[in-house]
């Protein structure tokens, strides 16, 4: 088993309180309307949103790696927008990893957007760790999302306002 970390910032033009509830509260509900090649559905399974809550996004064929995943939300903080999860069933989990976490932060930005600050870490199975093209492959998992759920609220002024 190898640990690993994968970091990521992206800056985004929607303020941040829009953000936080689309991306980080309604991601269940919002992915599979503004990503519907990737997203069949999505749904929360366990909980009422706050930690604890398991969230299960099922997934197109499109998706070659996995038909679902399942989030365990650990922190869900309102205030100071920190998000943290790991996926605990699908996905890379009993594939290729053995465990994967995600830390995401909000912080406003100065041009009335903000920026998302991912923070990833992983254990493999095995005793390789993730290449390269694996830890791209990853973070595009957090970049597609993050930026069609932009677009749609770009498009959407009063969504999620």
């Amino acid at each position: 088993m190898v640990a690993g970390c994968v970091t990521l910032k992206q800056e985004v033009t929607v303020g941040i309180e829009r953000l936080w509830k689309a991306f980080a509260c309604d991601n269940h509900n919002l992915l599979p309307k503004v990503l519907p090649g990737f997203f069949v559905s999505g749904e929360i399974v366990e909980g009422n949103g706050g930690a604890g809550t398991i969230k299960k996004f099922n997934f197109t064929p499109a998706v070659k790696v996995a038909s679902f995943a399942k989030d365990h939300l650990e922190v869900v903080d309102h205030e100071s927008h920190l998000l943290k999860y790991g996926v605990i069933e699908g996905g890379l989990i009993g594939q290729r990893l053995k465990s994967l976490k995600f830390e995401v932060r909000y912080e406003v930005s100065g041009n009335g957007g903000c920026v998302v600050k991912t923070k990833i870490e992983y254990d493999t199975l095995d005793d390789k760790p993730l290449s390269e093209q694996e830890q791209e492959e990853l973070k595009g998992w957090l970049v597609l999302p993050l930026k069609a759920t932009e677009a749609y609220l770009l498009a959407n002024p009063s969504a999620y306002a």
